[in-house]
């Protein structure tokens, strides 16, 4: 039920981070237009670069050793300061090298120093802690304040195109006082440390290992909004952020679940729990199977009436991005399962780390030429394969240890399910008329469709809802 509780407090979390932007995104696409959009993100792409080699891999990381820790104060004192410590020294670096950066940054170079405030925003994060404390009551509150906080002020000062510089300014200041607010609930965890006994090196390499996941995981997907901004425009670049935008924007929903079984499995597997770590996988791959093959096959299906609704008409081409680049719904929540779910909390690092260098050396390789012949298309068609070839990767490192029967059990029922439903609510798409109100209807018969059909195919699924809901 721990589980369960955390599940829902972060899906509400992501459910609300989900409609936030159905505001200000339409809002903001009409405001700053495709060009200003198309700097915010090709800017910002460079800045989250900074922050992942502050973070290295200390989030992650950080977070496991916090679940292995969290019954005894003392041993969760010393880990929260030695990880903490490591990420000063760490960022400090990098405040230096973006300093030498910013010295050659050239047209962008206001921009790129307004969104450097999410650097030192990243630093003062202490959200990897409770996490790790499977603690996610506090995040959210903190974040639905700070997001509500956010949007009004976007709507109050964020008016017209040249304002693009204080939108940045709002989003920055928002995460650095956000990330404030968590540090006061530390002091009930936490004591005074043994400056004696920490030991901060001993993160370094440990660190390093997750952070090559975290930064190549990156990596790919900011090359594509880099590499459109360079050999096309910043534009086209935009076009393709905003598409990643809605598909991210789903995906939380689906990955939620990563979050909250990460330090869960984590904490059973230090106990020696292995046959529990198993049955969550089963159940957590199940679960985000039955989620994400209807939101992938939903969004194919309204991609053509939603684009212009929501993003205005001068948006129109990201139609076709989003389309390709729904599927990596399904892919990043199955790499999801295996890799942060199960890979990492029971210490097969070295499997998720050759998993993702696979699929970003695959991205670097195609990127280019698929840009080059397909341009934004490209790039939505290269991340897609990238996923699907982590996703075989990681499978084919737990063949032995996992039944493939149990974990792909009822899958094809919720693609049968999600097939007809397909059709369906497409042909329905293009018989109604453009507004937000056949939107919606859509949406409601498809999520009807899809529960009609696996109640009718039996799926195993159901019986586990229920049961979740009787407890």
């Amino acid at each position: 039920m721990k589980v369960i509780k955390n599940y829902l407090y972060n899906a509400t979390y992501q459910i609300f981070i989900l409609l936030v932007p159905f505001v200000t995104i339409p809002y903001l696409s009409r405001v700053l237009g495709p060009t200003g959009i198309g700097i915010n993100s090709y800017t910002n792409s460079i800045i989250q670069l900074f922050i992942l080699l502050g973070g290295l891999g200390t989030n992650l990381y950080g977070s496991r050793q916090v679940a292995f820790a969290r019954d005894k104060k003392s041993e969760l004192t010393r880990v929260f300061y030695e990880v903490t410590i490591f990420r000063l020294i760490s960022f400090l670096i990098i405040f230096f090298l973006f300093g030498v950066f910013l010295l050659f940054s050239g047209e962008y170079k206001i921009f790129y120093l307004a969104q450097s405030i999410s650097i030192l925003a990243a630093l003062l994060d202490v959200a990897w802690f409770f996490m790790g404390l499977e603690n996610f009551a506090i995040t959210v509150l903190r974040n639905i304040i700070v997001k509500v906080t956010t949007l009004i002020l976007i709507f109050v000062f964020v008016r017209k195109p040249s304002d693009l510089m204080i939108y940045i300014l709002i989003v920055s200041f928002s995460l650095v006082l956000g990330n404030l607010t968590l540090l006061p609930s530390l002091k009930r965890y936490i004591g005074y440390p043994d400056w004696k006994n920490l030991h901060i090196r001993k993160y370094f390499w440990p660190a390093i290992l997750l952070f090559v996941p975290q930064v190549s995981t990156q990596v790919y997907v900011l090359l594509n909004k880099t590499l459109l901004g360079l050999m096309i425009n910043v534009r086209v670049s935009g076009y393709f952020d905003q598409s990643d935008k809605i598909i991210k924007m789903i995906l939380a929903i689906v990955t939620a679940t990563g979050t909250v079984m990460m330090p869960h499995v984590a904490n059973a597997f230090a106990k020696g729990k292995h046959d529990d770590t198993k049955r969550y996988l089963y159940e957590s791959f199940s679960f985000v199977s039955a989620l994400s093959v209807p939101m992938m096959f939903g969004l194919i299906a309204v991609a053509n009436k939603f684009v212009p609704l929501f993003f205005t008409n001068k948006f129109i081409d990201v139609v076709p991005i989003m389309m390709l680049e729904s599927f990596v719904i399904l892919m990043i929540a199955w790499n999801n399962v295996l890799g942060t779910q199960y890979l990492l909390p029971t210490d097969q690092t070295k499997y998720f780390i050759q998993s993702v260098i696979l699929g970003t050396l695959f991205n670097c390789l195609v990127d280019i030429p698929f840009i080059i012949f397909w341009n934004a298309e490209g790039a939505a068609v290269a991340t897609v394969l990238s996923e699907l070839l982590v996703f075989g990767y990681q499978l084919w490192a737990v063949r032995y240890q996992i039944s493939f029967r149990y974990l792909f059990e009822d899958s094809y029922k919720y693609f049968a399910a999600g097939l007809i439903m397909f059709v369906l609510v497409f042909v329905l798409d293009r018989k109604l008329n453009n507004s937000w109100i056949s939107i919606a209807l859509e949406i409601l018969l498809g999520i009807l469709i899809y529960l009609i059909l696996l109640i009718l195919f039996k799926a195993k699924i159901v019986d586990r809802a229920k049961n979740m809901l009787r407890k």
